[in-house]
């Protein structure tokens, strides 16, 4: 009996843009595939937003999947601080 290795179920996925820009996480492969689109829930300004992001590319990096993901605004909440001092 053999044991898959777990790591290829993963892959890690960078934000590259956005508000999520210079960010990266760990995620599953589904159907041994990555996601070509994202919903990443953060908070802004103590906000909780919805920012939806889209995949660009892949490549490997020490014989692991890393996927890159682009913003796409207009489908994501508002992040602009509204802060009165500004």
């Amino acid at each position: 009996m053999t044991t898959s290795d777990r790591t290829d179920v993963y892959f890690t996925a960078e934000f590259i843009d956005g508000p999520l820009a210079g960010t990266a996480e760990e995620r599953v492969l589904v159907r041994g595939t990555h996601d070509e689109k994202l919903s990443e829930v953060a908070l802004v300004d103590g906000i909780e937003s919805i920012f939806r992001y889209f995949a660009v590319d892949t490549r490997e990096v020490a014989g692991k999947l890393h996927v890159r993901y682009t913003f796409n605004e207009p489908a994501s909440d508002t992040y602009t601080s509204e802060d009165e001092n500004e």
